[in-house]
């Protein structure tokens, strides 16, 4: 492969990487969300209305976050007939075949999720709750994350067609 296409593999799995690391301690956050609701629904008998919401937005964003990264470690769930019958030039090949709709689906969502995220900035787009907060900043992540996929599978496309040529990137 050109050297262009090593340099940006290198660093759309490194930033990735990196990314998918920082995203994997959002989970704590997550729990101390759910445990401070939880405890002071039990304990002082004061409900927590923003509880649920946050969760949810911290969910969104470590699954999103952290998706690229599952990607690079091709730790995504397959459907596997025939896949692991196949050798590793054959999986690389089908690999950078199937990649292709996965790419068209992010580029779709990717627009999907810009077009989302400047309509919630433009109106101040609030959710409809008795907390309501503004929903630009959880779309601005979600978006975020769709386009380190975005990138993260770009980068998967590569690294199989140069496995598939018998030439792997490392």
């Amino acid at each position: 492969m050109p050297k262009p296409i090593r340099l940006y593999v290198h660093y759309v799995d490194l930033m990735n990487r990196r990314i998918g690391r920082f995203a994997m301690h959002i989970l704590f956050v997550l729990m101390a969300v759910l445990l401070y609701s939880t405890a002071s629904r039990v304990f002082l008998g004061i409900p927590v209305n923003w509880s649920l919401e946050m969760s949810q937005f911290l969910l969104s964003a470590y699954y999103l976050l952290g998706g690229a990264y599952s990607l690079q470690l091709n730790a995504h769930v397959r459907m596997d007939l025939f896949y692991s019958r196949l050798s590793p030039k054959q999986k690389a090949a089908t690999d950078a075949v199937t990649i292709v709709f996965v790419l068209f689906y992010l580029a779709v969502l990717f627009w999907g999720g810009l077009s989302s995220t400047q309509y919630a900035i433009e109106y101040s787009q609030k959710n409809y709750t008795s907390w309501a907060p503004l929903l630009w900043p959880i779309k601005s992540i979600m978006t975020f994350g769709i386009f380190l996929m975005l990138l993260q599978a770009i980068s998967c496309f590569f690294k199989d067609l140069a496995l598939a040529r018998g030439k792997p990137i490392a």
